[in-house]
């Protein structure tokens, strides 16, 4: 009876053992990640936009290398875009939170920029997920009005993609509010993510109808 307590306490171990080992790999690709020094350079027929009346560059920093100003821009068209769908889905808006989500130290900006003003940006960082793998978290996508139904939010998830796939990341998460009708039909239809395991409709033990969110996700390696 000890000999097998043994063993299974070995065994025990040894799991674990393993998993540290597969966090330890996983942080060492999300902190390489971080290290790129211009995640764009390898794919320079993507740091333009021109099309549908729009002619735009487009540049991925880490939030550490923009300006005040970007950043407060930033914040006012997410602001202008969301608050009223946060308060329509029952959750409150709070500037700092989001603010502080937005400016987070790891976090990265896609900026399209019109003349070098911008007009669109992707905010999003690389991370552990909740399963303890690399994945890149898409905090927010926003664009000026002008700048909609234009095919240029497409065109940033898509370089979105192609830097995550560069990056070796398993997957891309999202938390999208039910009451955007306009952002769930694009990630879902246009851009073919579904419902992430951690999504409340995907836990038996959760009443998904409470959550006013769905988590999408889209893989990238399998």
């Amino acid at each position: 009876m000890k000999k097998a307590k043994s063993s299974k306490g070995k065994e025990k171990k040894l799991q674990h053992k393993q998993r540290l080992a597969e966090i330890a790999k996983s942080q060492a690709i999300i902190d390489d990640a971080n290290k790129a020094p211009n995640p764009m350079q390898h794919f320079t027929a993507f740091q333009k936009f021109d099309r549908n009346g729009l002619s735009l560059s487009i540049e991925c920093k880490r939030v550490s290398e923009l300006s005040r100003d970007d950043l407060d821009w930033a914040f006012r068209l997410t602001k202008s875009n969301m608050q009223d769908l946060y308060e329509l889905g029952g959750w409150k808006w709070h500037d700092g939170k989001t603010k502080g989500e937005m400016e987070d130290e790891n976090c990265w900006f896609l900026i399209a920029r019109k003349a070098g003003c911008p007009v669109a940006f992707v905010n999003f960082r690389y991370e552990l997920g909740d399963e303890d793998v690399e994945i890149c978290y898409c905090n927010e996508i926003q664009l000026e009005e002008h700048c909609r139904s234009k095919g240029l939010g497409k065109f940033l998830l898509q370089i979105l993609e192609l830097l995550c796939h560069k990056a070796k990341m398993r997957k891309i998460v999202c938390t999208v509010l039910k009451a955007n009708d306009r952002s769930m039909n694009f990630f879902q239809n246009k851009m073919k993510y579904s419902a992430d395991s951690t999504c409340p409709s995907q836990c038996d033990l959760l009443n998904a109808d409470d959550y006013c969110y769905e988590i999408l996700s889209k893989l990238l390696i399998v």
